[in-house]
């Protein structure tokens, strides 16, 4: 569902609000969302070394990306059609 939730954000992130990218963070350790970024073609980018505080400590983060020019038509379609999400 976070998958297609994301596709769907990143169809209106590039088509109707025209945004040429759009960035994330996640901590290291969250391998689910990692794994959901990097199905809909975000790439990382770097880490940010002490970037948010989170309970109590300063913790790191990665810096995850995806630009326009990455995207080949609608995101949510991609996914469909490689089978990783349908339509009812």
């Amino acid at each position: 569902m976070a998958t297609g939730a994301l596709a769907l954000g990143l169809d209106h992130c590039f088509g109707p609000v025209m945004l040429h990218r759009v960035e994330a963070t996640v901590r290291p350790e969250n391998a689910a969302s990692r794994a959901v970024l990097a199905k809909v073609g975000f790439r990382e980018e770097g880490l940010l070394r002490r970037y948010l505080e989170v309970d109590r400590a300063w913790r790191d983060h990665l810096l995850m990306a995806i630009t326009v020019e990455e995207v080949y038509g609608s995101v949510a379609s991609t996914l469909v059609r490689a089978g990783h999400a349908s339509w009812p």
